[in-house]
């Protein structure tokens, strides 16, 4: 059906036709001949218009229009008549009650005099819930033959969200671009009429920056409307559609910051709290949990679950809090959905809560759940999070419930189900069970049903969407080869719009394979015009990451470069330092980029935005920013880039845990035997600039080894290290030292996943040693525990031959 009804609005209307004054104002309807007296007859009776009179009536209007020429046509007239409003607003109330042909030929009339008519009937319909029903995609194909006549950006929005769930992609596009249009030619864009374009976008899970940063403007022109409400609505669908953009978070954090005391009943804070308690600074962290502690008991069930999500992503310690809302989610528990089960059920496990009769009221709950579920994604969420559950252990019922949707499974389902698996596998294990029991039996079905859908894949855009939040261990060991054959065996399908989504996958899987690496940088010099600039750094980052260098390298990369060097405004900070390193990492340093760095402004302007990050982000950008300031200092000192992290670097030593492997273990003490004992060989050195490397020894001209005679004596205290490299190397040498030789363990990270070549972040700590003045000996970990170093013998022998014959 095309419409909701319930039984009590199909009764009322039944009677309504019943009636005879119905029967007989349908009948003076029908004998109208102009204009004038159907508008003359809706004015007389609208209190009993019935949904069937509205719409002859306006079936009429229409009929007059067609049955006069071009020049006799007078639209304009009935548009703007006080009565057709009249007809309008009843045929928006009366939606429900009408059947499927006079829906559409209402709609199909209305349409006629006004697509401003057309956009308010699309959101009734939405209010309604019809989202994808074949009256949507009525509305969806008259959009698509009169877009380029709307001129109305409220028009279009309103119409852009109601039809997103039933349009194609080419149809997609067109939308999107007449968006843009309009945002960059209209006068005035209205606030809400941008918020509407941004939700769109996230309707149709698409992040296209161009017009998000259009939106965005418009946001930041109209800070009067950046109200709680507002930023708490545009912050989730940024987030949804993962757009940081500094400039609004550090105004939205302003405004929320200065609200703090205004909110003060449950509803306002906990929009508060969950706007700006991601990005606050540690003192207004503390504000806001104590005023969530005085607040707590107030908090609906609703509420309880935005603060416990809000306290996940800020990572909360707060034992006081956290055991108070765990007591509060306790006594919600029964009115909570599967989805929002499973959201409390993560975030109280990530934040260590303990309360063993909650987890397990979530666990039965969960359960029962499960067992009556068909939705094969809600059965995979609901298994992952029983497998997060403290003391977790598999369950009978979810083995069986899991082994009958496994058929109906996309791969994102199966990926989930088989990190539930491993959990429970691994559990039992540990109490020595057998290994051949139902959850293990299982993963191997799941695993078996993953390569059968790889092997049937045909369509790019679809497989990635499946891939799209895939990770972990049974994707790495156990599919991801298929998968890359797969993604080969479409690779042809890789083209200018989802090649970011590809490279975005490509990454994660560590996996290198030249072919498809081919093909990225072959989309990219083809169609780079056609990718946003800050997209460069998705579409470089598997080439640095996997140091590999395409056919045509240098086009490639230069193209990359001239295409965001004009750009470097449209970039977020923490992006052109990722990107800047990157880059280094290949050894590119182009001059515009390494001087939009590294000026005072632009570190100042990244300071701020790194405030507003999360943690995890915010250190990780930190760390990029030394290296990067590391790599110019070593590579180009032309640039004069002063080395001003000295400071942060010792803070990480700091920090550091310093912990070996048996490897690096083994090899340090057979360093001592093969030098002469230990005071030979120096462990865990920390160079100039700050690299770590295992093992330090010293050669004479002889290649004799000298002996450290104070081990508290590191490199950086014997050089004078300046801006000039050439002043480097032998310089830091005591007397009669010829070479001094790092010796590095390299373990499985150092290296792609399915080859032996090294990463790039490995072949460029090589190379800054190298500069340095370090003679650099690598042993990889499949060399040092290979058939051929089986014995102690041939580990000496092999240490030997590699520091004693180096050049």
């Amino acid at each position: 059906m095309l419409c909701l009804r319930n039984i009590y609005a199909f009764a009322l209307r039944r009677c309504q036709f019943r009636t005879l004054s119905s029967d007989m104002l349908l009948s003076q309807l029908n004998s109208c001949t102009t204009e004038d007296q159907v508008f003359d007859l809706v004015g007389k009776n609208k209190a009993k218009l019935s949904e069937k009179h509205v719409g002859s009536a306006i079936s009429l209007l229409w009929k007059f229009q067609k049955e006069k020429s071009q020049l006799l046509r007078n639209i304009d007239y009935v548009k703007n008549h006080s009565q057709f409003l009249t007809l309008r607003i009843l045929a928006e109330n009366k939606i429900e009650f009408m059947d499927n042909d006079l829906l559409v030929d209402t709609l199909y009339n209305v349409l006629r005099f006004s697509l401003p008519t057309l956009s308010k009937f699309a959101m009734c319909l939405n209010e309604q819930q019809i989202y994808a029903s074949p009256l949507t995609g009525k509305i969806a194909d008259i959009v698509n033959v009169n877009l380029d006549s709307i001129q109305d950006t409220r028009v279009l929005s309103v119409l852009m969200i109601n039809i997103s769930g039933v349009i194609s992609q080419s149809f997609r596009e067109r939308l999107i671009q007449k968006a843009e249009l309009l945002l960059e030619t209209v006068n005035f864009i209205h606030f809400n009429h941008a918020r509407r374009m941004v939700q769109f976008l996230r309707n149709v899970r698409l992040t296209y920056r161009p017009l998000l940063e259009k939106c965005n403007k418009v946001f930041l022109e109209n800070p009067s409307q950046l109200d709680l409400e507002n930023i708490s609505l545009i912050l989730g669908l940024y987030q949804s559609l993962q757009f940081n953009n500094t400039e609004f978070r550090l105004v939205v954090k302003q405004k929320l910051t200065e609200t703090i005391d205004d909110c003060n009943n449950p509803m306002s804070f906990t929009k508060l709290f969950g706007a700006l308690g991601p990005m606050a600074g540690p003192e207004v962290r503390e504000r806001l949990i104590a005023t969530a502690l005085l607040m707590v008991e107030e908090f609906n069930c609703h509420q309880a679950l935005v603060v416990v999500e809000t306290m996940e992503e800020m990572e909360c310690r707060n034992s006081h809090l956290i055991q108070k809302i765990a007591s509060l989610l306790h006594k919600y528990l029964d009115k909570y959905k599967p989805v929002e089960l499973a959201k409390i059920t993560q975030a109280l496990v990530l934040l260590h809560c303990q309360n063993a009769e909650l987890y397990t009221k979530l666990r039965r709950l969960m359960v029962g759940y499960l067992q009556v579920n068909v939705v094969p994604s809600d059965i995979s969420m609901l298994t992952r999070v029983l497998s997060m559950l403290p003391s977790s252990q598999v369950d009978e019922v979810v083995i069986n419930r899991v082994d009958a949707i496994l058929p109906q499974c996309n791969l994102s389902d199966l990926n989930a189900f088989a990190t539930a698996l491993v959990r429970w596998v691994r559990h039992d294990q540990s109490h020595q069970q057998s290994t051949s029991g139902p959850g293990a039996k299982l993963l191997q079905k799941l695993s078996n049903c993953g390569h059968q859908r790889l092997q049937k894949a045909s369509d790019m855009d679809l497989l990635l969407e499946e891939l799209r939040y895939i990770s972990g261990e049974w994707f790495e060991e156990i599919i991801v080869e298929e998968t890359m054959n797969t993604c080969q065996r479409l690779m042809d399908q890789i083209t200018w719009m989802n090649v970011l989504e590809f490279s975005s996958f490509f990454v994660k899987t560590n996996y290198r394979s030249t072919p498809l690496l081919d093909r990225i940088a072959s989309v990219a010099v083809q169609h780079i015009s056609k990718i946003h600039p800050s997209g460069t750094y998705t579409i470089l980052l598997p080439f640095t990451i996997m140091n590999y260098d395409p056919p045509q390298s240098e086009e490639f990369f230069e193209t990359c470069i001239q295409h965001f060097s004009s750009h470097l405004g449209c970039f977020e900070p923490h992006l052109l330092v990722l990107l800047g390193y990157s880059l280094a990492v290949a050894e590119y340093f182009p001059p515009a980029l390494i001087n939009a760095i590294f000026n005072v402004d632009f570190l100042a302007k990244l300071d701020a935005q790194l405030e507003t990050l999360p943690d995890s982000l915010n250190w990780r950008v930190r760390l990029r920013l030394m290296e990067l300031n590391r790599a110019v200092c070593l590579e180009c000192p032309e640039f004069q880039v002063p080395w001003f992290h000295e400071r942060y670097c010792q803070q990480m030593q700091r920090k550091g845990n310093g912990s070996t492997n048996t490897a690096q273990q083994q090899i340090h003490r057979m360093l001592g035997e093969i030098l002469g004992g230990s005071q030979y060989a120096k462990v865990s050195v920390l160079t100039p600039y700050c690299y770590g490397i295992d093992f330090e020894c010293i050669l004479d001209k002889n290649k004799k080894p000298l002996p450290y005679m104070d081990q508290s004596i590191v490199l950086a205290d014997l050089v004078q290290w300046g801006p000039d490299i050439q002043l480097l190397g032998k310089k830091g040498l005591p007397p009669g030292a010829q070479s001094r030789i790092a010796v590095e363990f390299l373990d499985s990270k150092a290296f792609c996943k399915n080859s032996y070549h090294l990463k790039g972040d490995t072949a460029m700590k090589k190379r800054h040693l190298e500069i340095l003045g370090y003679q650099v000996v690598q042993i990889p970990h499949f060399e040092w525990n290979s058939m051929e170093l089986s014995s102690k013998d041939a580990w000496m022998e092999y240490l030997k031959k590699n520091i004693f014959e180096t050049n």
